[in-house]
């Protein structure tokens, strides 16, 4: 993630921010431009629906924007809507299939860290040039998501995917119910983002993988998908994972299937090019200087190749390190508590050269 700034003070902004908290301007995240921009209400250029509201963008690029309908409805969203297009909704509210019952006590609270998740998600796919269409943009294999609570449907909704349509259960949103299912599960890392970056990785599976050129490069490395998901999901859940799962797989999860496998691996990777370019945006350094011996040479992150895969481990071993110390001096768990063997670092190549390969081609 970038470091985004408020155009009227010059003040660091985040990512979900709508406001600056030290001048006060309205913020707005563009997505044509990939960044997060002051912008202030004018008169509605000529075309416009009559009463819409419309911004300008006080940043040296100017522009004129529409705030997205479920921003001003809902208070969920803070991406902007470019004035020319006549959508009502933003790039990222066009991919929502089914919302939740906002009738329901917590509902809208609820969507919004979904959507605030799905947006972080969304910002990696788009910087990554992988493809982002909706299901009216492409029938066939587009993406859509559904974001429902247990007791609206036909019975308990799972978290998953369905040629492109990712459900999302908004009890996920819920601290409480997420730590008690990551005890349930025996997972050490369960988050909201971490639920849209492993669905994604099921639908990039479809679209980028299946039935291509590197199918069986493919099932060398991660396994024979066409095994019966059923037979592998009732398997996992009586006996727990193989024994050493950890020396071939991510997450213990991800033993459980090839499409597993692949999802929990290409989740990894996005948390991986994320952090980093958030260590970028931030010039860190890493020079690890363990008791009693020379510092390592230092590892400038801003120097970093993100197209290099030799690169980014190379940056991210030590960063991972660095961040679960500094948690362990504040008491807290680790923040990334993987470890990452040979195996799982070529399956996550593998994922890279995926990834590399359809931006070359695109």
């Amino acid at each position: 993630m970038k470091i985004f700034r408020c155009d009227g003070c010059e003040q660091v902004v985040y990512f979900e921010s709508v406001r600056c908290t030290r001048c006060g301007r309205t913020l707005a995240y563009l997505p044509d431009r990939g960044v997060v921009a002051a912008v202030e209400a004018e008169a509605e250029p000529a075309g416009d629906a009559a009463g819409s509201v419309v911004w300008r963008a006080l940043s040296p690029a100017g522009g004129h924007y529409r705030p997205c309908r479920n921003s001003t409805e809902h208070a969920v969203c803070n991406w902007a809507v470019p004035a020319a297009d006549a959508d009502d909704y933003c790039r990222a509210c066009r991919l929502n299939h089914t919302i939740p019952n906002l009738d329901a006590a917590g509902a809208t609270e609820a969507w919004h860290r979904m959507e605030i998740a799905k947006r972080r998600l969304l910002y990696t796919l788009l910087g990554l040039g992988l493809p982002v269409e909706t299901k009216a943009e492409n029938p066939d294999g587009g993406l859509a998501f559904d974001f429902l609570a247990d007791g609206t449907s036909a019975g308990p909704v799972f978290t998953g995917h369905n040629d492109g349509l990712i459900t999302i259960n908004i009890a996920e949103a819920d601290d409480p119910f997420r730590e008690k299912m990551r005890e349930q599960m025996g997972e050490t890392y369960r988050t909201v983002l971490g639920h849209f970056r492993h669905e994604s990785g099921h639908y990039y599976w479809q679209r980028l993988v299946e039935g291509g050129p590197r199918m069986d490069a493919f099932r060398d490395l991660f396994g024979d998908e066409r095994q019966d998901y059923g037979q592998a999901r009732d398997r996992h859940y009586a006996a727990g994972p193989p024994a050493g799962w950890w020396e071939h797989h991510v997450s213990a999860y991800a033993s459980m299937h090839p499409w597993e496998d692949w999802a929990e691996t290409w989740a990894h990777y996005l948390h991986m090019v994320d952090g980093l370019e958030t260590a970028r945006a931030y010039g860190m350094t890493l020079r690890p200087v363990p008791a009693g011996a020379e510092p390592e040479p230092a590892l400038r992150a801003n120097r970093l190749n993100l197209h290099a895969f030799d690169d980014l481990m190379k940056a991210w071993i030590p960063l991972t390190v660095a961040l679960n110390s500094m948690n362990r001096s504040f008491g807290m768990p680790d923040c990334y508590p993987f470890v990452l063997t040979d195996t799982a670092i070529a399956k996550l190549r593998f994922v890279h050269e995926i990834v590399e390969g359809h931006a070359r081609a695109g």
